[in-house]
């Protein structure tokens, strides 16, 4: 998509149906589409069939995950689009999901000045799946249910946003990205810095060479620290602790294992290698994310990986990595480097200068691992005359997102592409495993990444995947 882009702007900012209705939308998808529809299609037409005014045009979404991120970011999110609406929420910990309802409920209330209490709520995803005039999904749950949800949904004909990382692991994010590539859902990963200027505007500038041959990439994220009670503890009522578990091995409920029961602050699970990678993934994959970008690499990845240093935290319950310092090389001969020693953010090293961007003061939620006042500078360059560049119209642009969730309603409204898709959500989060993996292996690693498959490395092949606990398998 070619859109005539100006100079960066630093002021700105990332910013219940019936039968009826399903009847109607059935009959009108076949005559307008024709009778090769796929089975699980949603039912989100194009306004282009309609026009804005169809009653297709609202979006009946659901929440699958209630806790911290949905609450302060992917709820607000989507109501705050008028043709959306949320129409359910489910979590797992049934006081979450009620006061999940709650929020909602109150929300539509305040917003419409009349009293509302429309949204279902659910404790099994498996349940609302089922219920057929929900048109998305929120997936805003722990990382190790993302891929499980997604297929799930997928299969259901449910339109997906989901929080990155995409997966736990590279094997069961290859599994996800096929189901939904067979399916006709629009998918959009929690990657919002795709929808930041600042990311946009310093990718386009290092692929139309204003920075000269793009060498080196250095991205910093921030650290986890130690600690965790590992003493046993009762699981709370109406806590389905089992569910939560998912594909991971069952181990005895304690608090900082999973989240908090009295408020929404960041959760333990975040720190467990049971659960994640750690930071690499939590903000790897936003960072290497927008550092393929650059790079020209989003389809891609790394042919070569290595651990310089790492240090793994210890003593307590949460046992993720500490201090790391991993590189890799991909195939255009860039190399990329990163580590919780850099300045949170990425840096674009070429030929001609240096291009450094990161999300500045913003935070997605208040409990963000950084606080406004510590980030650096949205976006700076080794000659300021290089972000008063104009990107030409002929030049290379990425198509022009201010509102993440807005991208992907409007992609399921209009039919059209999201712009962070899962092939390329599946793609950073892949980089991210590989560089968790040379962590834990402590050497070199050869990777190809159009075969998805590690050269002539059994041990490393083992890691591409995990046992998954019976009845909550990715296939």
């Amino acid at each position: 998509m070619k859109n005539k882009k100006q100079p960066y702007s630093p002021s700105l900012d990332m910013g219940t149906h019936n039968m009826d209705r399903r009847k109607f939308l059935n009959q009108t998808v076949k005559a307008a589409i024709g009778t090769g529809i796929a089975m699980g299609l949603p039912s989100i037409v194009p306004s282009s069939v309609f026009g804005s005014s169809a009653p297709s045009n609202r979006i009946n979404v659901a929440a699958i995950g209630a806790g911290r991120i949905s609450r302060g970011h992917d709820m607000p999110g989507v109501w705050k689009h008028a043709h959306a609406q949320i129409m359910a929420v489910c979590d797992v910990d049934s006081k979450r999901a009620a006061e999940g309802q709650k929020l909602v409920n109150e929300f539509y209330t305040k917003r419409d000045g009349k009293p509302f209490d429309g949204v279902k709520v659910y404790t099994d995803y498996r349940e609302l799946l089922l219920n057929k005039d929900i048109d998305a999904v929120l997936i805003s749950t722990p990382d190790h249910s993302h891929a499980m949800i997604g297929v799930a949904a997928a299969r259901a004909g449910k339109h997906i946003y989901m929080q990155k990382p995409a997966s736990l692991t590279i094997a069961e994010g290859r599994v996800m990205t096929n189901v939904i590539n067979q399916t006709a859902v629009k998918f959009q990963i929690g990657s919002q810095q795709r929808s930041a200027e600042q990311f946009r505007y310093a990718a386009e500038l290092v692929r139309n060479g204003r920075i000269g041959d793009l060498k080196n990439v250095y991205v910093g994220l921030p650290g986890d620290p130690p600690g965790g009670n590992k003493n046993e503890m009762p699981i709370p009522a109406g806590f389905d602790y089992n569910m939560w578990l998912g594909s991971t091995p069952d181990v005895f409920y304690t608090e900082e294992r999973v989240h908090p029961q009295k408020d929404y602050s960041r959760p333990g699970w975040l720190r467990c290698e049971q659960f994640g990678a750690g930071m690499i993934t939590g903000w790897g994959s936003h960072h290497i994310d927008s550092a393929h970008w650059g790079m020209g690499m989003e389809k891609s990845g790394p042919v070569e990986i290595w651990c310089d240093k790492v240090e793994f935290n210890t003593g307590g319950l949460w046992d993720v990595h500490g201090i790391f310092r991993t590189g890799a090389r991909y195939k255009n001969g860039v190399t990329m480097a990163v580590s919780n020693e850099f300045p949170n953010g990425i840096k674009f090293e070429g030929t001609k200068g240096w291009i450094f961007v990161s999300r500045g003061d913003y935070q997605a939620t208040s409990s963000d691992p950084t606080k406004p006042g510590e980030q650096a500078k949205k976006i700076d360059a080794s000659d300021p005359k290089i972000l008063t560049s104009v990107i030409g119209e002929k030049e290379f642009h990425f198509t022009i997102s201010s509102d993440h969730h807005g991208n992907w309603l409007e992609a399921i409204r209009d039919n059209k592409s999201t712009i962070a898709p899962v092939d390329e959500a599946h793609r950073s989060c892949s980089a991210c495993l590989l560089h968790h993996i040379s962590m834990k292996l402590k050497r070199k690693l050869q990777w190809n990444p159009e075969k998805e498959q590690f050269v002539n490395d059994a041990e490393a092949t083992a890691m591409l995947s995990r046992t998954q606990r019976k009845g909550f398998e990715v296939k």
